[in-house]
């Protein structure tokens, strides 16, 4: 019930606002009659907000009143200026909504829609509704505004909002004895075409064909019968899409995917689907939850559907219809019903069938640029289909992207890679890190590039949790490449170098005692590499060692995280460890030689992607630096 004051009120609109006001009022004409869309989608949010809470409650002001938005033009007297009235059967407002919602909402939206404006970044007549903004937009057409509401209780009083565009506006009393909102505009003269019928409709085609409640001009009926799901897609154009997808989410960035369809078995389905360019939502998004909206006989009965897909799915947007439920089904019963079991597996399954095709079909640059583009938005709710859904593992995986070792940053497929192996090999190796460019230089790449084996790039961290569940595809099995026992074919002869040691063999064993000494128990152990050529040393996980990947987890998520022990291996070879070799060898003592080691220690868990804290690196790095100066002195 409406309780507050029956007084009069000016205020003052903040500073935000009134240099909005200012900029829509005297700098914004290029199409004015998105105003007019604006306002048509604010009463659709009221009406919608009506719909759902009569589902529950009948207790309301004007039970039986249609949802519907009504379109007015009143015939001017003389001289008077011309009007437009845009009404509403929807949830209303009290005095304290109407303050909030129309004296100080989205200041924040405010701010940054003016700071993108000013900037250059957007163009307003395709932006203002994203930012919460789209309702002082009336000032582009109006010398004033009267804004009447009657909230849908049934005690509750009605109440008129005016302003002028100006630093004020006022809250007042108002007669209106039935529910919602009506918007008095009085027009500017410059824009009174918005007082003509044949304008208004043209508008309304134009913006808002595809809004889900009647919209009345005068007495005809000016939006589409029909609902867009429910034609054949043959008869929709790219247009309609687009602006259908814009009225559905007020997301002005074209979807990645529009998917449409009908079917009669195994459930009669009408769906139209959206693949959202981001996955994370807009704040100011129409659609802040995940859900469908799910129809019967084209009749919204459930807002957010959300078992309707599963939830590493919940960003696909869209419209669900099907005759096969029954109208004002009640929510636990649709939980719980037949048809919403075959209808989920239904949409599931026609959603995966279209990635499939998208990430398959690329003809061109462009379209393959769409699925990576799809991919680096939405792998990781691939990641975390495997971990939660046992059904969905051979499903997704031919959806999976990765990048390698030899796809020069491009995004392969496991079917690429299966098909590029190399004659006798049996598995698909992977190397796990924290980003491209560390595990593009991780040590264990060395053999591989040896024998020109091909090695994908795991740098997600989902990839570490879902590692352990990724035994095998199309019958090849997943190996990290960091396993100690790994054994992997011969270099082929002509790519094979017989290198002589260049570290004797009683240097390079003191060598291999004095980190053993320094490391202590932080290693398993310390040994000869077999298969090091580029790389001074590298650590590597001991065998059946099933832990390693949810050592990686803790260091993203334990604040207790305790560095694993692995195996040392150190390459005989190379000149860093000769040269440190031989350091021993002059100077058993050296402070030099002890700091290296620390130091290639902590460069190994770095690599690897482990190290908890690598800024507590940077003394030992100085001191370094220091000592080699010294030494160059």
């Amino acid at each position: 019930m409406d309780t507050q004051t029956t007084t009069p009120t000016t205020h003052t609109f903040k500073a935000e606002v009134k240099q909005l006001l200012y900029i829509l009022a005297h700098s914004l004409y290029k199409e004015r009659d998105i105003f007019l869309r604006e306002l048509i989608s604010n009463a659709s949010d009221a009406l919608t907000r009506m719909h759902f809470e009569m589902l529950t409650n009948r207790d309301v002001l004007d039970p039986d009143a249609e949802l519907a938005i009504h379109l007015e033009t009143p015939e001017a007297k003389g001289d008077e200026p011309k009007k437009l009235v845009i009404k509403d059967s929807g949830i209303g407002m009290t005095r304290a909504e109407m303050e909030t919602n129309l004296g100080t909402i989205a200041q924040s939206g405010a701010r940054e829609f003016l700071a993108r404006l000013g900037a250059g970044q957007i163009d307003p007549s395709d932006m203002i509704g994203q930012f919460g903004v789209g309702f002082y937009s009336v000032f582009m057409v109006a010398d004033s505004v009267r804004v009447v509401s009657r909230s849908y209780h049934t005690e509750g009083a009605a109440w008129a909002w005016t302003s002028d565009g100006g630093e004020n506006f006022s809250i007042e009393p108002a007669d209106k004895t039935d529910r919602g909102t009506e918007i008095h505009i009085t027009l500017k003269k410059d824009a009174e075409e918005f007082a003509q019928a044949w304008k208004l409709r043209q508008v309304i085609k134009k913006h808002s064909d595809f809004v889900r409640f009647p919209i009345y001009v005068g007495t005809e009926r000016a939006n589409q019968q029909t609902s867009l799901w429910r034609k054949n897609a043959s008869e929709v154009t790219p247009d309609d899409y687009k602006h259908f997808y814009q009225q559905l989410t007020l997301d002005f960035e074209e979807p990645l995917a529009t998917i449409h369809f009908s079917s009669d078995a195994p459930v009669n389905v009408r769906a139209l689907l959206f693949i959202p360019a981001h996955r994370e939502k807009n704040i100011l998004a129409a659609r802040k939850e995940p859900g469908l909206l799910l129809y019967s006989h084209n009749v919204l009965i459930q807002e957010y559907a959300t078992d309707l897909l599963p939830k590493w799915l919940s960003f696909v947007d869209g419209v669900v219809d099907s005759e096969d439920l029954p109208l004002n089904v009640s929510r636990e019963t649709v939980q719980n019903n037949r048809v919403m079991r075959q209808l989920a597996e239904t949409i599931r399954k026609r959603v995966l069938r279209e990635l499939k095709n998208m990430s398959e079909n690329v003809p061109s640059k462009t379209d393959g640029e769409k699925y990576e583009k799809f991919w680096n938005e939405y792998g990781r709710a691939f990641r975390e289909a495997i971990a939660t859904d046992m059904e969905a593992k051979d499903q997704v995986l031919p959806l999976f992207r990765y990048a390698s070792s030899k796809s020069d940053g491009k995004l392969i497929s496991l079917d690429d890679y299966i098909k590029a192996m190399q004659e006798g090999q049996t598995e698909i190796y992977y190397v796990l890190g924290d980003d491209l460019k560390s595990v593009a230089q991780s040590p264990h790449l060395d053999p591989f590039r040896a024998r020109d084996l091909q090695v994908l790039y795991w740098v997600d961290p989902l990839d570490a949790l879902i590692a352990p569940m990724m035994n095998e595809y199309q019958g090849k099995k997943f190996r990290n490449i960091d396993d100690a026992e790994l054994e992997l074919p011969e270099e082929k002869e002509e790519e094979k170098q017989e290198e002589e040691p260049t570290t004797p063999e009683y240097d390079f064993n003191v060598l291999l005692g004095r980190f053993t000494s320094v490391l202590g128990e932080r290693v398993l152990d310390v040994r000869a590499s077999k298969v090091l050529k580029d790389s001074p040393i590298r650590l590597v996980s001991p065998k059946d060692d099933h832990d390693r990947e949810r050592q990686r987890l803790s260091r993203y998520f334990d604040k207790e995280y305790q560095v694993p022990k692995k195996i040392l291996e150190v390459n005989r070879n190379h000149p860093l460890i000769a040269n440190l070799a031989h350091t021993l060898h002059d100077h058993p003592d050296s402070e030099l030689a002890k700091l290296t080691i620390e130091q290639l220690y902590d460069s190994a868990l770095v690599q690897e992607g482990l190290h908890p804290n690598p800024a507590e690196m940077l003394p030992r790095i100085q001191k370094l630096m220091a000592l080699a100066v010294e030494k160059g002195d």
